[in-house]
């Protein structure tokens, strides 16, 4: 690099050279690009099997600071807009630095680049295509890290995303470089509840000191900046998008328990700053990183009806580099998204689509929903929020976050009194969303602060179709329950908010107890067709335990809270005339 540091780099190269000349495609990750050694080789290489057969030089690359490669490891390292001097480095120089070795030293190259990643390596392909290399003409983020405060993998809402952020870390360490790989340990919980885990743990300083012992930097930068400040700042990386020369396919999950905001931030900032870049959008029924591997044909319970994550990679991501790296087929369309519900691939000129128009499903007295404004005077709902007994995120016991969450049942959480619940009458045409979902909330708490959870659900008939009917109606049950997907009630989107931050991510503000107060904010696009005879729900609670961490009801500083912060609090959602509660949806009309 230009710094002097030496980036371990494995570079895999056809055997037919007679056949070329090839295109690189890389692919760089914090992760260990092993098998290391000249007669060691990985079992797959590329982004799929498509590119093994196509005619590809493989490159692949420690970023700087970890495992064989030199240098210090920064977490999501902030880019530097102006390089004064060969010690102003970043990902985006380290990309352009390996392009121009690359060019010169590995024989048989046509002169064109393309680079993809997933998730972490998302983040490292987004960084690459800034201020890009003439040789880099083809780039595809996928679920990129993009934001972690904003909505990817830290915080949603101003809600520290606890599961997931500690069993991450408690494997991805801080190391000493260069080092080869090593037996690793997995992190003994000394439960498979993790329910119970974390709130014996009590607060999530207690995660450090306890449990992690101080040993990860790491992990103490994500929960100490709980407010987005120059830390974050610094690192939200769609601010810095800028003179991306190379066409770029965005990939995301409508499903993403982890980057679902990524995807979303990358695809508008480039647009926003190089409207010229050709830029595509896709989005499917996928959890992270699900378009890479298998069928994609389901998620949990819910059935997609085609291998979309195999249709993705033969038809979208594999033409998608050949067209630019090799000059073979046609370019893809701005938007390609699949439409659940239907079930449907669509193709759109701009996302989201010009025609969806904003409607707002309005709350109601006696739990009803529909798009009409309240006229009550004086309407509202209660319920007790306990942090000390909070809702759990899923119905079952389990000892990770299962990525089927994101379109798990809801019916157990419908059942508790500390979540209240808003629905629609059977609908008589299908509805079609695209784009944003916006929560506005006008609520109360008897606490100085509170999280208000917001999903949005898609109600089967009751008479939906179970997929095996053969112990329908048999009590003798005696391995695991059948499936009953009649009244099945399917998460599309849920969010937190911390009101605290109503006002400013920056500097947080206590909430007047009793006093009226507005909620406003976003929640990551979806195109979804809730069908005929489906209801529409939205479910508001105050706590997602474990998924994230609990908000003591207490203004305080959320990851030191005492035991004796934590209370209960009343919480208040009013829908009337001068104070509506309801979210915001983008509708399509129906053909």
């Amino acid at each position: 690099m230009r710094d002097g540091k030496r980036l371990f780099t494995a570079v895999y190269v056809p055997k037919d050279a007679h056949g070329g000349p090839y295109p690189f495609l890389m692919d760089r990750t914090p992760y260990s690009v092993g098998p290391y050694g000249e007669d060691q080789y990985p079992a797959h290489l590329g982004p799929s099997d498509e590119f093994e057969k196509g005619g590809y030089i493989f490159v692949y690359q420690d970023v700087r600071g970890r495992w064989m490669s030199e240098g210090d490891f920064l977490e999501m390292r902030p880019h530097i807009d102006v390089k004064k001097t060969p010690q102003d480095v970043d990902d985006a120089s380290d990309t352009y630095d390996t392009i121009e070795f690359l060019l010169k030293h590995v024989a048989n190259n046509n002169g064109k680049v393309g680079i993809w990643g997933i998730s972490y390596p998302g983040f490292y392909t987004s960084a690459s295509i800034i201020d890009s290399h003439p040789a880099l003409v083809a780039a595809s983020p996928q679920a990129p890290m993009t934001d972690l405060f904003m909505g990817d993998d830290g915080y949603h809402g101003g809600a520290f995303m606890l599961a997931a952020n500690f069993g991450f870390y408690a494997f991805f360490r801080p190391q000493k470089n260069p080092t080869g790989p090593k037996p690793s340990i997995g992190f003994d919980f000394g439960t498979p509840d993790r329910y119970q885990f974390y709130l014996d743990a009590g607060n999530i300083s207690n995660l450090d000191t306890q449990y992690l012992k101080g040993s990860s930097w790491l992990f103490n930068d994500q929960f100490k900046h709980d407010t987005y400040d120059e830390y974050w700042k610094a690192r939200d990386l769609s601010q810095h998008m800028k003179n991306v020369r190379c066409a770029v396919l965005v990939v995301g999950g409508w499903f993403d328990a982890e980057d679902l905001s990524g995807p979303y931030r990358t695809f508008y900032a480039i647009n926003k700053f190089n409207p010229e870049t050709p830029t595509t959008l896709v989005e499917g029924p996928w959890v992270h990183g699900g378009w890479s591997r298998g069928d994609g044909n389901h998620l949990g319970d819910v059935q997609f009806n085609s291998k979309t994550a195999s249709y993705f990679r033969s038809d979208i991501q594999f033409p998608f580099f050949e067209h630019y790296l090799k000059g073979k087929g046609a370019a893809q369309a701005r938007a390609v998204v699949f439409e659940t519900g239907t079930n449907v691939w669509q193709r759109y000129d701009t996302w989201p689509p010009k025609a969806a128009a904003a409607k707002t499903l309005y709350f109601h007295a006696g739990g009803k929903l529909s798009f009409d404004a309240p006229t009550e005077s004086k309407s509202e709902d209660q319920y007790v929020s306990d942090p000390n007994h909070p809702v759990p995120f899923v119905g079952y016991t389990t000892d990770t976050v299962p990525q089927r969450y994101m379109v798990d049942d809801q019916r157990f959480a419908s059942y508790r009194p500390d979540v209240v619940v808003y629905e629609t009458e059977p609908l008589t045409e299908d509805v079609t969303i695209a784009g944003p979902i916006t929560p506005h909330l006008k609520v109360a708490s008897s606490g100085t602060d509170s999280d208000f959870v917001v999903k949005l659900i898609d109600v089967y008939p009751a008479n939906y179709p179970d997929p095996d009917t053969s112990m329908n109606g048999n009590k003798r049950i005696m391995d695991a329950p059948p499936l009953h997907m009649g009244g099945y009630q399917q998460l599309l989107r849920g969010e937190p908010f911390r009101a605290k931050f109503r006002n400013s991510w920056e500097k947080p503000e206590p909430l007047t107890p009793g006093k009226e107060t507005s909620l406003d904010f976003t929640m990551p696009d979806l195109l979804h067709t809730f069908r005929q005879g489906h209801r529409i729900m939205v479910q508001v609670q105050s706590s997602w335990f474990p998924l994230t961490d609990r908000n003591p009801q207490t203004f305080t500083d959320i990851p030191f809270a005492k035991p004796e912060d934590f209370k209960k609090a009343t919480e208040e959602i009013f829908h009337q005339k001068d104070a509506a509660s309801g979210v915001e949806v983008l509708v399509l009309p129906q053909p």
